[in-house]
C-alpha cells in the first residue's frame, strides 16, 4: 500500500509539474518575440488611431471644406479628395481592431488569433498596396479637378452681368480661403484693378505678390496633405511587415512548445 501511496504522489508531482510548465507557456526566445510582438501591436494600435485622428482632421479641415462643399449651378465640385479621406478613416478604425486583436492574440499565446490576426494584417497590406498604387497615379488629378473647377467658376463669375449665377460667390470663396485671386500671377495682379468684387480688400495692398496664382494655392493645399498621407502608409506598411513575421515567428513556437 505505501509503494502505490508513493508511486501515485510521484505521479500526481509529475502531472502538477507538467501542468505548470504548459501554464508557463514559451520560453527563450519564442517569448522575447512574444512581449516583442506585443509592443509593435500597440505601436500599430496607435498608428490606426493617429491615422483617424488625421482622416477625420483632413475631412473637417476648413480650408478644404469651404472649397469641396462648394456648388457651381447645378456642379458640385470634385469630391475624389473626400473619398480617400473615407478610405482612410475605415482604415484607421479597422488597424485598431486588428491591433487589438494582435496583441490579445500574443498576451494569450492563442495560435487562431494569431493567424486570424495575420490574415487580417495580409488583407490591409494589399489593400495599403493598391491604394497606394492608386494614390501615386491619381496623385495630381485631386488639384487637377478643383482648377478645372475653379476656373469654370472664374470664368463664369467674369461674364455674369448679375447676381443670377453663383460663380462670384464660389471664385470669392476660394480667393479668401486660400488668400489668391485669379487662376495665375499675371490675371492675379490685373483682376482686382477692375473687378474688385472678385478679391478682397485686403488683397489689394499685396498686387505684385509672387504667389497670387489660385492655381499654385491649390496645388500646396492639396500636395502637402498627400504628402503627410503618404508618409503614414510607408510607417504603416513598414510595422506590418514586422508584425508579419513576428506573428508567425511566434505562431510556430507556440505549436513547438505545445508538442514538447
Amino acid at each position: 500500500m505505501d509503494g502505490e501511496r508513493s508511486k501515485a504522489s510521484t505521479l500526481g508531482l509529475r502531472s502538477g509539474a507538467a501542468a505548470a510548465e504548459a501554464a508557463m507557456g514559451v520560453e527563450g526566445c519564442t517569448k522575447c518575440i512574444k512581449y516583442l510582438l506585443f509592443v509593435f501591436n500597440f505601436i500599430f494600435w496607435l498608428a490606426g488611431g493617429i491615422i483617424l485622428g488625421v482622416a477625420l482632421w483632413l475631412r473637417h479641415d476648413s480650408q478644404t471644406t469651404n472649397i469641396l462643399y462648394l456648388q457651381l449651378g447645378d456642379k458640385q465640385a470634385p469630391n475624389t479628395f473626400y473619398v480617400g479621406i473615407y478610405i482612410l478613416i475605415a482604415v484607421g478604425a479597422v488597424m485598431m481592431f486588428v491591433g487589438f486583436l494582435g496583441c490579445y492574440g500574443a498576451i494569450q499565446e492563442s495560435q487562431c488569433l494569431l493567424g486570424t490576426f495575420f490574415t487580417c494584417l495580409v488583407i490591409l497590406f494589399a489593400c495599403e498596396v493598391a491604394a497606394g498604387i492608386w494614390g501615386f497615379v491619381n496623385k495630381d488629378q485631386i488639384a487637377k479637378d478643383v482648377k478645372q473647377f475653379y476656373d469654370q467658376a472664374f470664368q463664369q463669375a467674369l461674364m455674369a452681368d448679375s447676381d443670377s449665377s453663383n460663380g462670384k460667390a464660389v471664385v470669392r470663396t476660394f480667393h479668401e480661403t486660400l488668400d489668391c485671386c485669379g487662376p495665375d500671377a499675371v490675371v492675379g495682379t490685373l483682376t482686382p484693378l477692375w473687378r474688385d468684387d472678385l478679391c478682397s480688400k485686403d488683397f489689394l495692398k499685396g498686387l505684385l505678390q509672387a504667389d497670387a496664382s489660385c492655381h499654385k494655392k491649390i496645388d500646396e493645399l492639396f500636395s502637402g496633405k498627400l504628402y503627410l498621407i503618404g508618409i503614414a502608409a510607408i510607417v504603416v506598411a513598414v510595422i506590418m511587415i514586422f508584425e508579419m513575421i513576428l506573428s508567425m515567428v511566434l505562431c510556430c513556437g507556440i505549436r513547438n512548445s505545445s508538442v514538447y
